[in-house]
Parts: structure tokens; sequence; C-alpha cells
């Protein structure tokens, strides 16, 4: 499974890199609730830092950004629980199937590389405040440009006035 599958689904909540357990299923190939119904009967092995159940408006943040069903429409009818990477390690001592084992291992690496990114890219911004201390003067307009290119994009602007009907 390639590890770009599953890092698409890692998201971060309450400052935590977790999974939901829907999309731990899918990969699982597991109903949800076959899989929340394992976690249950081996509740001790999921303390509050392996697993969590989301509130309504974290829920509500994550159908705006991901295809999850709106309310009413057929879809769940409880808050999602989420694993974070301990609590995925977790769910191979639970799920005890093949498939359960290299989907665990595909995560655990995924997990791994986005740290990497995210040490990579403290090192970077580290080396780059470095040299802008001691060149500062000769080469101001460089370090201009790479904070440009380093910080976040601006969101897009919506257009005003009226657009006309599209056909």
């Amino acid at each position: 499974m390639p590890t770009e599958v599953v890092e698409r689904r890692i998201f971060v909540i309450r400052g935590q890199k977790v999974m939901l357990d829907s999309h731990l299923a899918e990969l699982y190939e597991v109903p949800t609730y076959r899989l929340n119904e394992a976690v249950k009967r081996n509740r001790r092995r999921f303390p509050v830092d392996f697993m969590f159940q989301i509130t309504r408006r974290e829920a509500e943040s994550l159908t705006s950004q991901i295809a999850m069903s709106k309310p009413g429409r057929g879809g769940r009818r409880t808050l999602p629980y989420v694993f974070t990477e301990q609590g995925v390690a977790m769910l191979s001592t639970v799920l005890n199937s093949e498939r359960a084992i290299n989907v665990n291992i595909a995560i655990i690496r995924a997990f791994v590389r986005l740290r990497e990114l995210i040490a990579t890219h403290k090192d970077l911004a580290e080396r780059i405040a470095s040299i802008e201390k001691k060149y500062d003067h000769q080469f101001r307009i460089v370090f201009e440009v790479l904070e440009q290119l380093m910080a976040p994009p601006d969101p897009p602007k919506r257009p005003i006035g009226f657009l006309p009907p599209s056909r």
C-alpha cells in the first residue's frame, strides 16, 4: 500500500496526528462498527492518548474537509473515534489478520515519514535564520524571497459582485 494513500488520511486534531476509525476500517477492509467493536472489547489497550472520540464541532470541521456524509443522510449516527500513531500500532494486537499487519506497517511508515518531513522543515528554517544573521546585509533580497516562499499561501479571494448564471 503506497504511503501517499495513508498520508492523505492523517489529520491533525487537538494538536495530534490522527486517523479516523472509518478510514482505518476502509484500509483494513472491515466495517467501521466491527473495528470499533474490537476496540471496545479491548478498551484497556486504548487509553486517551491512543484513541479518543471527537467532538461534534471537530466532526463538522472534518465534514467540510473530507467526504464524510452529512447528518440525516444515512451516514453514521455516532461521533467518530480517532487513533494516534500509538493507537494504530495497538490495533495490530486487536486485529489479527494478514491484511491488518500489512496495513499497520504502511501506516506506521507514513507517520514516521511525516515526522521526518516536519523535522527537515524545522532544520531548514533554522539554517536559513542562522545564515540570514551572518549575511543579512549582503543577501537581504534573497532572504526576503525565501521568506515569501516559506510563508503559507494567502487564501483565495472571492470576487465581489454578481456572477452571470452559468449554462
